[in-house]
Parts: C-alpha cells; structure tokens; sequence
C-alpha cells in the first residue's frame, strides 16, 4: 500500500500550493517531492497537476483525486489520533476562519486561555468577514455569527447573542433619545445594508421598524466607530460593543427593547474531526454558553 504515503504527499503539495513549500513543511528534499508525485501521476495513468515556474494548479482529474484523497487522509491521521496521547494533548497547526470583530473583541482572551491549555498546539487564524470555502480551503473551522449555515456543511451551534440599541452620548445630546421603537424612523441607525429594517422584541411583543442612514458598509467595527463618532444608533450584541460601553462612549437605550437572536455557529466540512478542531469546538462551546 505504497501508494498511500504517496496519496498524503500529493494532498500536502496541494494544501501547500506547491512542492518546495510542500518540501519546506514536510523536511524532505524539493527533489524527493516532485519525484514521488510524478512516480503517482505514473501509476495512475493522468496527469493531476499543471506546473509552471511560478504556480501549480489541479487538472480536472487531479481535482477529483484531491477530493478522495484529503477524507481518506484525514481519516487516517483521524484514526491514529483517537488511538493515542494526542486525543488528550492534540498537536499541530488549528487553522480557523473568524469573524473579526467579534475575535478582536470577545474571542482573542479565551482563544489565549485555549492556547495555555494545549501547549502542542499552533495557530493560524484568518480574520475576515467573508464566508471561507471549507472544501477548496485549508481551514479546520469556520466561526460565524446569524449565518444560514450551508447544507453542505456541519454546523455546530455554541451560543445565541442577543442584540441591544446603543448610541453615543453626543449623538443623543445632539439628535435626542429615541423613547419608542419607531422614533427611530427619524434618526440615522447605522446598518450592514443600505436602509432595511430592524426587529426589536419586548416582552413578547414585536416591532419592525425602517432605519436608514448616510452609510453603507460591511464591517461592523467601522459601524461601530462610526456611533461612538456621534454618527448614529446601532444594533449589536453586548459582546461586540463591550470596550466602548464601559469606557461610557455608548450607551444603552430603548431598555428592554432586543434585536433578533444570533447564533454563533462552528462549522466543518465534516463530522469526523481531529483532536485538535474537537477540542477547539467543545472549548468555545463551553466557554460561550456560560456567558449567556
């Protein structure tokens, strides 16, 4: 079952995006790489990368064969995982999709405490707003917040973030406070789309309201920036906003009035996880849901 070794090389090449990175991250010699992949492309009869001086790209066929290829590894490095120490003390490189904000904010302290707890393991976390590709890339997880998780995936819920009404007290000495719900009709609520509408639930009762401003953006710390710069109202959870509410630059308003619940979702291209991504998972978890 030579070929097997020979499988788990090709999947590192593609994940490296090339055999001297590959080589690099494995300790083998460039030479050994590219020897070893083309004695596969050989015994399989097509060629499954494309190679130029400055890139490697996948044929077709080699599209396929990584597919197959990356569960039946991961599967295999799973299987050695449960039967040892590392299900206990996982190691290697965690490589996790977050949302920004939120991980600047809320996340970075218990992501710390995590670190101290699996001294074996590394870090490399990609901070963006956008909706990685779990398949096509190399990330262990995915952390969202009020994403419709895709079919495709696995979505683990961790917790559920209740949203309030903050504004700075400049923007209230200058504008007034909204006292009602719809009073916000008449104020410029800051938004992740242009205009749109926010839910706001009281005691069992709910109110849709239409909100616009002069802004429209995708980042949800300039937004709330942009409310501590006396600019207008937002909507978010406590979480996201908890720097700016002790330091006194926002405050709460519309008391008792909440958005719609969010959940915090981690999401996987599979069930089957290593030790490393399990334990990550079930830390947030724990670490999340006790807060709410």
């Amino acid at each position: 079952m030579e070929y097997l070794n020979d499988m788990a090389l090709f999947v590192e090449v593609v994940k490296a995006k090339g055999f001297r990175h590959a080589a690099e991250a494995l300790g083998i010699p460039n030479s050994t790489v590219s020897r070893r992949i083309a004695q596969l492309e050989k015994s399989i009869g097509l060629r499954l990368l494309h190679r130029t001086t400055r890139r490697t790209e996948l044929t077709e066929a080699g599209q396929l064969y990584y597919d197959r290829c990356r569960r039946i590894v991961d599967e295999a490095r799973i299987a050695h995982e449960q039967l040892g120490e590392l299900l206990a003390q996982p190691t290697g490189v965690l490589r996790v999709s977050l949302p920004v904000d939120f991980a600047v904010t809320y996340l970075a302290p218990l992501i710390t405490e995590f670190a101290e707890l699996y001294p074996g393991l590394t870090f490399d976390f990609d901070l963006t707003p956008r909706r990685v590709n779990l398949v096509s890339e190399p990330f262990d997880v995915a952390i969202r917040i009020g994403e419709s998780p895709d079919s495709q995936l696995i979505a683990r819920p961790l917790a559920t973030l209740t949203s309030n009404v903050y504004a700075a007290p400049g923007y209230l000495a200058a504008h007034g406070t909204p006292l009602t719900p719809h009073d916000l009709e008449a104020h410029a609520c800051l938004n992740m789309l242009r205009g749109g509408f926010w839910e706001l639930r009281k005691d069992g009762h709910t109110e849709r309201v239409g909100v616009s401003s002069r802004y429209t953006l995708n980042s949800v710390g300039m937004i709330r920036k942009l409310a501590v710069l006396n600019q207008g109202i937002l909507l978010a959870p406590e979480e996201i906003v908890a720097d700016e509410i002790t330091s006194g630059e926002l405050v709460r308003i519309l008391d008792g009035w909440q958005g719609q619940p969010m959940t915090i979702y981690a999401t996987t291209e599979t069930r089957l996880l290593p030790a490393k991504t399990q334990r990550f998972i079930e830390f947030l978890r724990e670490r999340l849901s006790s807060s709410e």
